[in-house]
């Protein structure tokens, strides 16, 4: 297939999968990005209105709508499995505000954001080249569904 027929999602993950060659880049991959991107739901979970029935939980879903809206368009079955992956995200953050106070998630998320992404570097360093979203923005959505993407492949899924 040209890259004039490609979809523009296999652009985007054959662009992206050029900075992301070595195995243990790959496999960091894999546990970071996914704990990221709940981090990031989560610390948007914990940004409250205040003196409206929306407590908390409002920033994130308008922010996990806006994402699943761009993964929609780039592939149908993908935005389905990001809807899961969001649905489950949002249902994490709510059993942790419910469980333990917004306070322990907010704590949780900024841990696992940092982590996650020191990760990040280290498996940038061995592949020794600069993390994608350093030249667009954009390869901070396609890092998840690029994760996913993997995941469909090896379950036999078409995306």
């Amino acid at each position: 297939m040209s890259t004039a027929e490609q979809r523009p999602v296999d652009r985007w993950f054959s662009s992206y999968s050029g900075d992301h060659q070595h195995p243990t880049n790959q496999l960091i991959h894999v546990f970071a990005v996914p704990a990221i991107v709940w981090s990031v739901v989560a610390l948007l979970w914990c940004i409250p209105i205040f003196g409206t029935w929306f407590k908390s939980g409002i920033w994130a879903a308008l922010a996990m709508f806006a994402a699943w809206m761009f993964y929609n368009r780039q592939s149908r079955s993908l935005g389905y499995g990001m809807l899961a992956v969001f649905f489950t995200m949002g249902c994490l953050c709510r059993l942790i505000e419910q469980s333990f106070g917004l306070q322990v998630l907010l704590y949780s998320a900024i841990g696992v954001f940092v982590v996650a992404w020191i990760a990040q570097f280290i498996g940038h360093k061995i592949e020794g080249k600069k993390p994608s979203f350093f030249t667009d923005l954009v390869y901070l959505l396609i890092g998840p569904i690029w994760v996913l993407s993997k995941f469909y492949r090896k379950m036999g899924w078409k995306y």
